[in-house]
């Protein structure tokens, strides 16, 4: 066990918990303690219930000691982004439209997966206005600021997500995923997160998003992405998109022996413009997985830059969405958020189709790829953390988020499983994530990659931040 606890895996913890060497009490204390010290700088929770997680840790405690646990996350504390339904706490998605006074009373599917398997509870991470950008701030709720150089930006949209967990204000968080959103925050506070194959983790109420968003785990080893895949991809009735439950555990499958694969590695998808700092620490992390035995071809997957059908689908979700929650009045809202708005409601049924017809292609695509590559490696943003409280870096060519990540939402339009983990460290200590891609419904394949190259590049020892 680690001298420090607070730098325990959730996995290491239910060991901890199951000899009787650690408690969910301490678990929650540690986190709670983590918290009190980090958070006013750092921002990463809208809400935290100290008393109810304690109290649900103090029951957690009396079930392991009675040899009577209830699931897989029995005791671990896990933070939620503010996007799921949490019966008893408000979900205001980081917006000032919506009433935290109203009646909550609802959990989500994630949310109730979560409290069947005895995770503690402890708060709601921050996120910007409903999601909708690669940073994490909003008038609600403030910035967001990243735990290795705090005058930069954590990512987004799951920013306070991936603060949480690199601070250890909590081993575990969940995230939501419509462009980017559990993987650049993930790089940019170097941690690992897996946005899955899309429906594998049920979502309710369904996303505006529609077909871009995806939830996921967000942790400090690739064996807790697994662990929380088991609980989060229970199926739900409320979700008629998700697949099948899974056939195997995710515990097992990220076991699995990938060494012989053919994965293709694309440093630039063949038309993003790559920081030199960041092409070199991917470089470097790709060349380590070669060595460990994966088979590894230089290769572009062949496609075209697709950011106008996302937009497309992406303006379209952010305006059905304030439209059904009755905004008439953008004053309120993050102007960037209400120019979407904007551009949104000015598309057509036939915008939409034909940005429709393209994600399809490129899903085509891809699957065709995937016949000659069992994977794709890529850096998973082509630029380091900027200043905070920007949309883009300031001073840049970039016109929106999305424009300075384009190596991830092309892969929310065909909806396959890709996972960022901490592949190095600039020379002026900021993180770089690898990002992992693989075919739809390889959610196993991609996780024992990831861990592949965990073992032989190992980040948790000198993860956390703090």
């Amino acid at each position: 066990m680690a001298a420090d606890n607070t730098r325990l895996t959730a996995t290491e913890w239910v060991a901890g918990f199951s000899t009787g060497e650690l408690s969910p009490v301490d678990a929650t204390r540690d986190a709670l303690a983590q918290i009190e010290k980090h958070d006013p700088d750092l921002n990463a929770y809208v809400l935290v219930d100290a008393d109810g997680a304690l109290a649900a840790a103090r029951e957690s405690a009396q079930r392991w000691e009675g040899g009577n646990p209830i699931g897989l996350l029995d005791g671990v504390p896990v933070s939620i982004k503010d996007m799921f339904l949490t019966a008893g706490w408000p979900t205001v998605r980081g917006s000032k439209v919506i009433d935290p006074e109203q009646e909550w009373t609802v959990d989500a599917p994630i949310t109730a997966r979560l409290r069947e398997h005895g995770a503690v509870l402890v708060g709601k991470t921050t996120t910007p206005e409903l999601g909708w950008k690669g940073v994490t701030d909003s008038p609600l709720t403030g910035i967001t600021r990243n735990p290795w150089q705090p005058e930069l930006t954590a990512g987004g949209s799951s920013g306070g997500s991936a603060v949480a967990v690199a601070t250890g204000m909590g081993p575990l968080s969940v995230g939501t995923d419509g462009g980017g959103s559990i993987r650049i925050p993930a790089s940019f506070c170097g941690i690992a997160g897996l946005k899955p194959t899309h429906g594998v983790v049920p979502v309710y109420p369904a996303s505006a998003f529609g077909p871009l968003s995806h939830a996921g785990p967000m942790a400090r080893s690739v064996d807790d992405l697994a662990l929380m895949l088991d609980v989060l991809a229970l199926p739900d009735y409320r979700d008629p998109t998700s697949p099948p439950p899974p056939i195997a555990s995710y515990r097992e499958a990220v076991r699995r022996d990938v060494r012989g694969l053919v994965v293709g590695y694309s440093p630039n998808l063949g038309y993003v413009d790559v920081d030199p700092r960041v092409e070199v620490v991917v470089r470097e992390a790709v060349e380590a997985l070669a060595d460990a035995g994966l088979r590894v071809e230089q290769v572009d997957p062949g496609f075209t830059d697709p950011a106008d059908a996302f937009d497309v689908l992406w303006s379209t979700g952010a305006a059905f969405a304030l439209d059904a929650m009755g905004v008439e009045d953008s004053s309120q809202l993050d102007q960037g958020l209400a120019a979407v708005w904007q551009r949104g409601q000015k598309r057509s049924a036939s915008d939409y189709l034909a940005a429709t017809a393209t994600r399809m292609q490129l899903g085509i695509a891809m699957g065709e790829f995937h016949q000659r590559y069992d994977l794709l490696l890529t850096p998973t943003t082509p630029i380091l953390p900027f200043a905070a409280g920007h949309d883009v870096p300031p001073d840049s060519d970039y016109l929106d988020w999305p424009s300075w990540t384009p190596f991830t939402y092309p892969f929310n339009l065909t909806q396959q499983p890709a996972a960022s983990v901490p592949a190095g460290f600039t020379e002026d200590g900021l993180p770089v994530g690898l990002q992992i891609v693989g075919p739809r419904h390889s959610d196993d394949l991609v996780l024992a990659a990831c861990r592949l190259f965990e073992a032989v590049r190992p980040w948790t020892d000198g993860l956390a931040a703090f």
